[in-house]
């Protein structure tokens, strides 16, 4: 048995960094399969002795995480695992973890004042490159936080002045039926595959807020077919996605980028809807502009995912099954 104090601390702070019901705690004891117990201000250890100084590291990095006046949630438990806990020594680990901790950057705040964070190494690199290029590719799997930051980025430029507008589209793929045969008028047609995009501004201005700007024009959310022929200056523009739409309509789009603009593209290249004899537009361009100057490429993986800690679980498992098959 091991045990370390975590010194300097408060009951408060004990609950926020071991959870309700020292749900985190569980979390620590799945990842290292050791039993612990938090007695006051010491965490003991059964089981492997070597890996005392890891967990004292995560949980170091916990207490700097609520210094900083964030709420540490489950998957924040899972990502200081996932990047930081697989390495050789607990120096190692200590290096890593407080990479991890620094990347966590205030982007904006929500209508609510609640702050909202780049969360992991790659959404810092994302959220940089995003400040310093004209045109930003976010290509990762479903939860990593793409198409949400860059929704978000965009409304703190728009607040500051720095663009005028934010375009936000995606292309309608039909999954199984026909837009013609949907009842409504084309509005009502596609607004379903619009909705995850307006969610993302009522999460960061509110319902009331968004409906106003987006009156004035100062935010536009439309499918891809309305970008044609257009082109977007002082704009933000973010095509939402990208795997869905096909090489003629990466080039059109890219193409609509005027002065003073910015274009962010988001996708998934494991869940891409086109037919099989189509190639999707994001998995061509890569090859086409990966050596440009001023387009950065930022890949996301599954230690991106910051929904719930099953959502990470779940992609990695599709992965392996779906890389098996694939050599069948």
């Amino acid at each position: 048995m091991n045990k370390f104090r975590i010194e300097d601390t408060s009951v408060g702070e004990l609950n926020e960094i071991f959870g309700t019901n020292e749900e985190h705690l569980a979390l620590l004891e799945s990842h290292f399969g050791s039993e612990m117990v938090l007695r006051g201000d010491e965490l003991y250890i059964f089981g492997d002795p070597t890996i005392r100084d890891k967990v004292s590291a995560v949980v170091e990095s916990l207490r700097q995480l609520y210094k900083k006046g964030q709420t540490i949630a489950s998957n924040d438990i899972t990502y200081l695992l996932k990047a930081g806990v697989n390495t050789e020594t607990a120096t190692d680990t200590g290096k890593k973890l407080k990479e991890v901790v620094n990347a966590r950057t205030e982007i904006t705040k929500t209508q609510k004042g609640k702050s909202i964070y780049a969360k992991t190494i790659n959404q810092r690199e994302y959220f940089a490159k995003i400040q310093r290029n004209d045109l930003v590719f976010g290509i990762g799997p479903a939860g990593c936080g793409k198409t949400y930051l860059a929704v978000v980025i965009g409304v703190m430029m728009l607040k500051k002045g720095e663009v005028e507008r934010i375009v936000i589209t995606r292309p309608v793929v039909e999954a199984g039926e026909s837009l013609g045969f949907l009842p409504g008028d084309l509005k009502e047609k596609v607004d379903p595959y619009l909705r995850p995009l307006y969610d993302a501004f009522h999460d960061v201005l509110g319902v009331d807020m968004t409906e106003k700007m987006t009156s004035r024009g100062q935010i536009e959310i439309a499918p891809l077919a309305y970008m044609r022929g257009r082109t977007l200056e002082n704009a933000y523009v973010v095509l939402d996605e990208a795997q869905n739409t096909t090489k003629e309509q990466m080039k059109m789009f890219l193409t609509r980028l005027g002065e003073k603009s910015k274009m962010i593209v988001t996708g998934d290249v494991t869940q891409i809807d086109l037919p099989k004899r189509i190639t999707s537009g994001l998995v061509h361009v890569w090859s086409v502009l990966k050596n440009v100057a001023g387009i950065e490429f930022v890949e996301f993986n599954t230690v991106d995912v910051v929904r719930h800690p099953l959502v990470q679980k779940i992609i990695e498992r599709y992965t392996s099954v779906d890389t098996a098959e694939l050599h069948e």
